[in-house]
């Protein structure tokens, strides 16, 4: 399991990536926690997110509770609320203005609400907090019921479909699963001695190797230069929280030193992914 970090050294060049901000892990139809209360965000161009709220009752009928959407206007994203016989039908605005480990959209001239928070707490479980930018609001936790299928796909049954496979490898009816995408840039510690640095350096790349052994990192490899500060990526397999993934992340000595700081985010992908590391390993002739 060696190749997919023979490369990585090159983290210790500056190489970096910028960062998107836009909420795309809301792609796919999220349900709340004991109720029969959905979500349902599709991405309708690369900067478009169109949702609706609804309901399911018990006859089956589907009833629409707000029409929302997230995209650019200018420089700034904007989710954007339409409740019907709310507002007089008018929609409202909330400017993104936090993106970090938790998307806030706000707007302080709203009665209510005047915060719409949402935090990805595991691949398939969100946290949705609606508040008065005080004590007043509620909570909800959600759950990815499916994910988003390009709008012009339709289903079709694969002659080849192995379903033991597909099994094994943690995939759902689509064939995908959930991952996280870690991107590391260039973190506050500075250090002046080269040997230290290199210590350090070594230590990480062993630390890699030692993950992809045990298939928790599946990809890894620097990122090409630009006018950013990040460095590589990682994706790790079969962590199932992002606390669990933060904790995975700390026993890399680069991390530790604070010279490297990794960004972590959801990633749907293909559930064969971790296939290609038995050949990988077959394909690489020499190391740095």
């Amino acid at each position: 399991m060696k190749s997919i970090f023979t490369c990585i050294f090159l983290l210790c060049a500056g190489t970096t990536f910028a960062q998107s901000q836009f909420p795309y892990f809301l792609t796919g139809t999220w349900k709340v926690e004991g109720k029969n209360t959905f979500e349902h965000w599709a991405l309708e161009t690369p900067t478009v997110l169109k949702g609706e709220g609804y309901e399911v009752r018990k006859n089956d009928a589907h009833k629409t509770t707000e029409y929302l959407s997230i995209t650019y206007k200018g420089k700034d994203i904007i989710y954007t609320a339409t409740v019907p016989g709310q507002n007089k039908g008018k929609p409202v605005d909330f400017k993104l203005v936090r993106s970090d480990s938790i998307f806030v959209f706000e707007n302080k001239a709203h009665d209510f609400p005047k915060q719409i928070i949402y935090r990805l707490i595991g691949p398939n479980e969100l946290k949705v907090k609606v508040t008065d930018g005080g004590l007043k609001g509620f909570t909800l936790i959600m759950n990815r019921v499916l994910p988003e299928m390009p709008a012009t796909a339709q289903a079709i049954d694969n002659p080849r479909y192995d379903e033991a496979l597909t099994r094994k490898l943690g995939g759902d009816e689509y064939g995908m699963k959930s991952y996280w995408l870690v991107i590391l840039k260039t973190g506050p510690v500075v250090m002046t001695n080269k040997d230290s640095v290199g210590t350090i350096f070594k230590g990480h790349l062993a630390n890699i190797e030692r993950l992809a052994e045990a298939r928790k990192i599946i990809v890894a490899g620097p990122l090409g230069k630009n006018d950013h500060n990040y460095r590589g990526i990682f994706i790790l397999n079969d962590i199932k929280t992002i606390e669990e993934a933060g904790a995975l992340l700390q026993t890399d000595p680069a991390i530790q030193s604070g010279l490297l700081e990794p960004e972590i985010y959801p990633w749907y992908g293909s559930a064969a992914l971790p296939e290609y590391l038995e050949a990988a390993d077959k394909i690489w002739k020499s190391r740095p």
